[in-house]
């Protein structure tokens, strides 16, 4: 009788551990608070410039004979620059010298970087 009354009361203990439902896996919803967060920076201006690619490229720049003026610009390209065609479809090859070329870039500093280069 003791063996029967030990099993009962085990399982009166065990059945709610047994026939609990599992956490809901959905969405939550939770208290939320709204902050004001303020930015502060300098804001870059693009700008663009047509001409062609000069004969002599030095690393990581692009040297421009511009239209408007007989001194070649120089635009440095940090990282990897999107070369396109007026497609719009990324160009693998080098530049070659006297290729049209229009070139957006922003000033920084004293230097002018390349968002973009456009060949036509």
């Amino acid at each position: 009788m003791k063996k029967t009354i030990t099993i009962l009361v085990c399982c009166a203990l065990l059945a709610p551990l047994a026939f609990a439902q599992p956490e809901s896996k959905g969405k939550k919803q939770a208290a939320t608070t709204a902050e004001e967060i303020t930015v502060t920076g300098t804001m870059l201006k693009m700008t663009s410039e047509e001409g062609s690619a000069a004969n002599y490229q030095p690393f990581k720049t692009l040297v421009v004979r511009e239209d408007r003026s007989n001194t070649p610009g120089t635009y440095v390209l940090n990282g990897r620059g999107h070369v396109v065609n007026k497609k719009g479809e990324i160009i693998q090859t080098a530049i070659k010298p006297g290729t049209r070329v229009q070139i957006f870039y922003a000033n920084i500093g004293d230097s002018r970087v390349v968002d973009h280069v456009v060949v036509d």
